[in-house]
């Protein structure tokens, strides 16, 4: 049987609407002019809590960003519910340009780069010179990452009532990388909180270390308002307990800087590094390496920064803490 007549015309002919399908396509994004500007303070399973004109905001990622991911320290437009009151979620919708981003990998055969945080401007490499053992490589690798991302470094050794600064600190002077040594009792006085707090003054510090080290004392001593959980080491195998599980962003008293506490770290991996950026943090021995052959490892015979020292351009102990910072990748950080 025929639907239609022998000779049907369009207005015959039933169409059925389709919205998906009739909809004009555009790759054309609103801009969200009106968005509010807000500062990522820590991401939990999809959710970011975020700072805007003094209230925390929870958020989640639009789904017009696709893969681009927002970290802890990340400047993001806000769209949305930005009241910040219970069971209410807003909407990111732009991560702004980063001025630095510290990254590192798992080890350095993985080439999965994983951001650590985003807009800092100092990483504070806390280590402990007792309980658990100081890793001068783990430190040196924090170092590289430093120096690669534009970070200044800063050194907190901690624990010094239980084992001197002095040895550790030798190995390190010719960096010259600012440091501050720490006593229990200067934490249970408040003055170590002072001292580490005249260093933070005005900017944005990330705190790593391995877990065990002190980080999260550090950062309740310096922040005590938003005391975070702490942990002990393990009598047995030296290493500390993971009691930070996600990186946090704090403001100082007054408003004076901001401190990023960030989980314990087993290994710092720097696949993402390129050997050849190490040398900026150098500006000493960088004029040195005009004369090099092509594609020098700095750490070669025919490399130009040994007549370059012998000339008396630069301190000896220099060029050694460089060659030194570039062999990390090829040892593991615990030898």
């Amino acid at each position: 049987m025929r639907r239609y007549g022998k000779n049907p015309d369009e207005d015959d002919i039933r169409v059925r609407p389709n919205p998906k399908g009739n909809r004009p396509r555009t790759n054309i994004r609103p801009k969200h002019e009106d968005a509010g500007e807000g500062l990522v303070l820590t991401v939990d399973r999809g959710r970011l809590t975020c700072l805007i004109d003094g209230r925390t905001v929870t958020a989640m990622k639009a789904r017009e960003l696709g893969r681009k991911s927002a970290v802890v320290g990340d400047r993001v437009a806000v769209v949305g519910d930005l009241s910040g009151a219970k069971d209410t979620l807003a909407r990111i919708v732009r991560v702004e340009p980063r001025s630095s981003t510290l990254r590192r990998t798992a080890d350095d055969d993985d080439p999965f780069e994983r951001v650590v945080v985003a807009n800092a401007d100092q990483l504070a490499i806390v280590t402990a010179l007792a309980d658990p053992e100081p890793r001068p490589r783990l430190i040196d690798r924090c170092l590289v990452a430093a120096y690669d991302a534009g970070l200044d470094p800063l050194l907190v050794l901690t624990k010094s009532d239980l084992a001197s600064a002095d040895t550790l600190l030798e190995s390190y002077g010719a960096l010259g990388v600012p440091y501050v040594v720490t006593h229990r009792d200067e934490l249970a006085d408040g003055s170590a909180a002072d001292r580490i707090r005249a260093t933070l003054a005005g900017r944005m510090t990330a705190f790593v270390g391995h877990s065990g080290v002190g980080k999260t004392t550090l950062v309740n001593a310096l922040v005590p308002e938003r005391r975070r959980a702490t942990g002990h080491v393990n009598a047995v195998t030296g290493r500390g307990r993971h009691t930070t599980t996600s990186a946090l962003a704090l403001p100082l008293p007054d408003d004076s800087g901001w401190v990023i506490d960030t989980p314990g770290v087993r290994s710092f991996g720097l696949h993402h590094v390129d050997p050849s950026r190490v040398i900026h943090a150098f500006p000493d021995l960088e004029p040195g390496t005009a004369d090099c052959p092509r594609a020098c490892s700095h750490d070669e015979p025919d490399c130009a920064l040994d007549a370059w020292v012998t000339d008396g351009h630069a301190d000896p102990a220099r060029l050694y803490s460089l060659r030194r910072l570039l062999a990390t990748r090829e040892r593991r950080e615990g030898d």
